[in-house]
């Protein structure tokens, strides 16, 4: 399915990180289930500024998404969205947004809430039976810049939508 030179994203399944997908090339395929890549953002160390190469499994593995062109440039409430920090591509929800116009991600597996430009976030898809599937959207309903209070049974944090907090494009 990969070949030498492919651009893809590495999905990592280490803990704190799950959820989290990065850019990589294949190098090499050492087995069936097994290749070499090399990351576009992740470097071996502070000292050492090569870019990481690592061994990881097919199942941690996917093409990079295709873009999503839109005439709605915008997310809505409850959206699920790819947002870049710490040099890879976090899964989260939109929640809101900053009176600057920045959209509130809440990322269910830190329990975070930040601030992101338009810029840094795309549309999540998923790579299911070798197809990219959108889940979880809300396009074509109704938009909510509120929290939402259904449910969900779970507190969360509020942002400090102060612009120290918020992350710059």
């Amino acid at each position: 399915m990969f070949s030498r030179g492919d651009l893809i994203e590495v999905c990592s399944k280490e803990t704190g990180f799950v959820g989290s997908y990065y850019a990589a090339t294949v190098v090499s395929q050492l087995r069936k289930d097994l290749f070499v890549v090399q990351y576009k953002d992740l470097v071996e160390g502070v000292i050492n500024m090569q870019p990481l190469v690592e061994t990881v499994r097919l199942n941690e593995l996917r093409p990079v998404p295709p873009q999503i062109d839109s005439n709605d440039d915008e997310f809505g409430y409850i959206d699920q969205v790819d947002a870049f920090d710490n040099d890879g591509w976090w899964v989260g929800r939109v929640y809101g947004r900053t009176d600057d116009g920045n959209y509130v991600v809440y990322f269910e597996t830190t329990g975070d809430e930040i601030a992101y430009p338009r810029s840094r976030l795309r549309v999540h898809l998923d790579w299911v039976k070798r197809k990219w599937v959108s889940r979880n959207n809300n396009k074509g309903r109704p938009r909510s810049a509120e929290r939402g209070r259904g449910s969900e049974g779970k507190k969360r944090r509020r942002l400090n939508t102060s612009k120290s907090n918020n992350v710059d494009s």
